[in-house]
């Protein structure tokens, strides 16, 4: 029987696919808040018994916690190996962690150890990885070639995207992984947006799997996606890249966001709360005029309102401000959003990004 062995967090971001399971031993909020690429939560401890624990320490001291905790983590140890690892052959090699790399990670540990199992474990835990995110989203994004496709609201920079993606490019979609389109009408149906720590540990997963010889591809973001923020330096090696503007007609945009944003015609009380937001910028003549487009069901005429007197004077204001090699930027003209469309515009966009 061997004990566990304690890795330093750079040793296992650089082994990550090395262990055949990442277990989070952490309760099952902190997980939920943000973990390790491809881990598992496997709490020691529940969201409930951690609390007491903590009360306990608190009020009657570290002994008396202990004593408390303690068998509530035995239970938990053993219910998990029956029910998780139960299967398991002795190669099986897993990396545990939990918060500091303390209690709960060892404990679950040394009883894998001890049934035989190579275990190793997070020095520092989750916190030791966390400041290795930090650190490392700070500086890596000046080491990469961005590509930055611009455009107007509804101009299917999305879909250019994944068009890319699937010709084997290398892409960073900020707005699915903040899981928001990034305006006031930005959020999804049933996909609430991630914590702040969990959008820059999958923002940090894909920069670190980035090839620096080949461009990735992104879009041109404003700092915040939704609620959550783009890293500092991300938004800066953005910014300071060359950027390629996906240009078309108002109609063809007005067609594709009344597509992409059809939740909104189910819950039109939704979207009625919404556009007030906009009366301090617009005023309440305006904001009325367009909710008398949602009353008589003139969808169409209501986007196309919403672009001319929103969406494309704030765009072209942030791109103005943000970027600028824009007087010179290269244009491609979109003719639609369909398939056609966006294969010639994803040629057009590798074209510019290899010459």
């Amino acid at each position: 029987m061997k004990d566990p062995i304690a890795l330093p967090v750079t040793d296992v971001v650089a082994r990550l696919r090395d262990f055949n399971t990442v277990i989070d031993a952490r309760s099952p909020s902190e997980f939920a808040e943000d973990h390790l690429p491809q881990a598992v939560s496997v709490p020691v401890l529940s969201d409930e018994e951690r609390a007491r624990v903590g009360t306990a320490s608190a009020t009657l001291g570290a002994f008396e916690a202990k004593r408390l905790g303690a068998p509530l983590v035995a239970r938990n140890i053993a219910d998990a190996i029956d029910r998780c690892f139960a299967s398991r052959g002795r190669d099986w090699q897993p990396l545990v962690y939990c918060w500091r790399g303390g209690n709960r990670s060892g404990s679950l540990a040394t009883v894998l150890a001890r049934v035989g199992w190579r275990v190793a474990v997070l020095e520092g835990g989750y916190r030791a990885f966390r400041r290795h995110v930090v650190d490392d989203l700070a500086s890596r994004p000046a080491g990469l070639r961005f590509m930055v496709v611009g455009g107007r609201t509804g101009s299917a920079k999305s879909r250019l995207l994944e068009r890319l993606a699937g010709r084997g490019e290398q892409v960073l979609d900020l707005e699915a992984l903040a899981r928001h389109r990034g305006s006031l009408l930005g959020s999804l149906p049933g996909a609430p947006q991630p914590s702040q720590k969990r959008f820059e540990t999958e923002v940090w997963e894909r920069l670190r799997e980035a090839d620096p010889s080949r461009p990735v591809f992104v879009e041109s973001e404003s700092r915040k996606v939704g609620r959550v923020q783009v890293p500092a330096a991300l938004i800066a090696a953005i910014r300071a890249s060359p950027v390629a503007v996906l240009e078309a007609d108002r109609s063809v945009r007005s067609r594709f966001l009344l597509d992409e944003y059809r939740h909104f015609r189910a819950d039109v009380p939704a979207l009625l709360v919404l556009l007030e937001c906009l009366v301090p910028l617009h005023g309440a003549k305006r904001v009325g005029e367009w909710r008398t487009l949602v009353e008589r069901d003139r969808w169409l005429e209501l986007v196309a309102r919403l672009l001319e007197d929103h969406y494309d004077p704030s765009y072209d204001r942030s791109m103005r401000r943000n970027f600028g090699r824009l007087d010179n930027a290269p244009v491609i003209r979109l003719d639609g959003t369909d398939d056609r469309a966006l294969e010639l515009a994803a040629s057009e966009l590798q074209s510019l990004a290899f010459d």
